[in-house]
């Protein structure tokens, strides 16, 4: 079992910046791909920024420039550094792992809120 812990949300002017982290534990014996996704009302969730295990990253092209994922292996975490935020980046915010080898598997976080409004 794998668990997730995200952190980092709240409420942002139009403009502003958010950092968003997650922190994986439990049992990882490999991570294949680790990143973001997110779901606003109404609409279905999408992929925001992920890494693989040969270490490509892939943006959405509705953020591409202006966020930034990034990793720290030593303590299996991810960030998601938003800059230039807009109100259409409302929405709830989830972290996604892929892990294993034989056998893989996908988990969720929780979700946290970002809200992007004057």
């Amino acid at each position: 079992q794998v668990r997730l812990v995200e952190s980092g949300g709240g409420l942002v002017h139009p403009g502003g910046s958010l950092r968003l982290s997650c922190a994986a534990s439990g049992r990882i014996i490999r991570i294949n791909r680790m990143g973001w996704y997110r779901q606003a009302p109404g609409k279905e969730r999408e992929l925001v920024a992920t890494f693989d295990i040969g270490r490509n990253i892939r943006y959405s092209d509705s953020v591409q420039g202006r966020f930034t994922i990034s990793r720290n292996r030593a303590q299996d975490t991810v960030y998601l550094q938003m800059n230039s935020l807009k109100s259409e980046d409302t929405a709830v915010y989830y972290c996604n792992v892929n892990v294993g080898t034989t056998e893989v598997r996908d988990y969720w976080g929780q979700g946290t809120q970002v809200t992007v409004s004057s």
